[in-house]
C-alpha cells in the first residue's frame, strides 16, 4: 500500500479500513484521519481510493445477502 497524504501520512490501507469502519465521505476522512485538511494535494486520489473501497464494500454486502 502506499501514502496517499503525505502530510499527515495516511496510507490507501488506512482509507480502506476507514470505508470498511462506515466512512462514506471525503469530508468524513478529513475529520477521522486528517486527510486533505493540510496542502489538499491529495484530495481526489484520496477521493479514488474511497471510492474504490465503497464499491468493492458494496459488492461483498451484495454477494453476502444473497
Amino acid at each position: 500500500c502506499m501514502y496517499i497524504c503525505i502530510c499527515q501520512k495516511i496510507t490507501c490501507g488506512q482509507i480502506r479500513a476507514a470505508a470498511s469502519a462506515g466512512v462514506s465521505s471525503i469530508q468524513d476522512l478529513k475529520q477521522q484521519l486528517g486527510v486533505a485538511s493540510q496542502c489538499g494535494k491529495c484530495a481526489r486520489c484520496a477521493r479514488g481510493v474511497l471510492n474504490e473501497a465503497l464499491e468493492c464494500k458494496a459488492q461483498k454486502d451484495a454477494s453476502q445477502s444473497s
